[in-house]
């Protein structure tokens, strides 16, 4: 007979009021046949099995999982889950609320309808996270809130690598738009930087040309062209909102510090230089206080 062991504590630090928080953390090894509801629960709950097998139902599925599997119950449905009667199943837990709560499940790869994550005792880095949270619980740390914050944000990386890998990232309609969008997410925050398409590819870690045929087939244009575009567009804005600047100091902030080179792809997109749009907005702003 498997002997029922138990722990679990609160976040000291919990005040109602953010937009995400953790709840509390536990873990347990349960008895054979150990079971949970039917029930509702008002908070996101994941939980992860360290060994043993057992059952988690919801309103849509069944699911028999082992260890290495973990399942996150979403708030206001009705779930029950049991522990293996010859394999009882040892798990850590973790509960988390706040108004950021669904879109952190839903970033991840969670959903109502896909709850279960498939991983690895062994190679899995969320069991020591689970114990990390649950620590720093129990020792009342004044840090508490901020530490167990950071380890779910990495729980829920890790899962989200997981499910990627599990609904076939890399291939098939909705791989390649995520893919296409993790372009073009990359693109948008590093413009303003000499990053090139090359190290983008190398950073995502898949082929050049792999990459512009997926990306030209979505969006229509290549990325050398999109990124190109994007940060035209960019000095564009600089041009029109800081007069102060000039054009090298302009060039520079769109990741493009070849002002002649700048100067050059400007005039070839817009029809004019960098300069004469510059002095078009302001002929602009001159007639309309005429007006």
């Amino acid at each position: 007979m498997t002997a029922e062991t138990y722990m679990a504590a609160g976040n000291p630090a919990y005040s109602g009021a953010d937009t995400l928080h953790v709840l509390f953390a536990g873990a347990s090894q349960t008895r054979p046949d150990h079971r949970l509801g039917p029930k509702v629960y008002d908070f996101y709950l994941f939980h992860f099995v360290e060994q043993g097998q057992g059952i988690f139902r919801t309103e849509f599925d069944t699911y028999e999982l082992k260890e290495g599997d973990g399942f996150l119950i979403h708030p206001d449905q009705l779930v029950s889950y049991a522990s293996n009667p010859s394999e009882p199943w040892r798990y850590r837990w973790v509960a988390f609320t706040g108004v950021g709560a669904s879109e952190l499940a839903a970033s991840a790869g969670f959903h109502l309808e896909r709850p279960i994550l498939r991983s690895s005792v062994t190679k899995s880095p969320i069991p020591g996270l689970l114990r990390s949270i649950l620590d720093v619980f129990r020792e009342n740390r004044t840090s508490a809130h901020l530490s167990s914050l950071g380890s779910l944000y990495m729980i829920m990386a890790e899962a989200e690598e997981k499910l990627r890998e599990q609904s076939g990232y890399a291939g098939g309609k909705s791989g390649v738009q995520q893919v296409v969008k993790q372009m073009v997410q990359y693109m948008s925050s590093q413009y303003a930087y000499p990053v090139s398409i090359e190290e983008m590819c190398a950073s995502m870690g898949y082929n050049r040309a792999y990459l512009s045929r997926i990306f030209k087939k979505q969006i229509g244009i290549s990325p050398v062209t999109y990124l190109l575009r994007l940060r035209i567009d960019k000095a564009r804005e600089l041009l029109r909102d800081r007069p102060e600047l000039s054009v090298e100091q302009v060039a520079a902030s769109v990741g493009l510090p070849d002002a002649l080179y700048f100067s050059r792809q400007f005039s070839r997109l817009q029809g004019v230089s960098p300069s004469g749009y510059r002095r078009s907005l302001t002929q602009q702003m001159d007639l309309s206080t005429l007006d």
